[in-house]
């Protein structure tokens, strides 16, 4: 397993999330990071992650899926904190 980051910028003004955010927690081990970036634990290449989240994004959004060695952080709510510790 491991981990990777996600981050968009979806453009359409009052754009749902609710396809693209199901997506992402499809991979069972997930921690929102910020508004618009997640962690997210898997086997799948970060290839294949981005491909599987095109299918809830516009054609004019943007979309990064990286993997993740190394982590630091500052100023996340506990909640996330605890997630992304919890899948170290």
């Amino acid at each position: 397993m491991t981990r990777c980051i996600i981050t968009y910028d979806l453009k359409a003004p009052g754009r749902n999330y609710d396809e693209l955010n199901k997506r992402i927690k499809s991979y069972g081990s997930w921690a929102q990071i910020t508004e618009s970036s997640w962690s997210v634990m898997t086997t799948q290449s970060a290839v294949q992650i981005r491909d599987h989240l095109m299918a809830a994004i516009d054609r004019n959004d943007k979309i990064l899926v990286g993997i993740l060695g190394t982590a630091a952080w500052y100023g996340l709510p506990n909640e996330a904190s605890d997630r992304l510790l919890a899948n170290t």
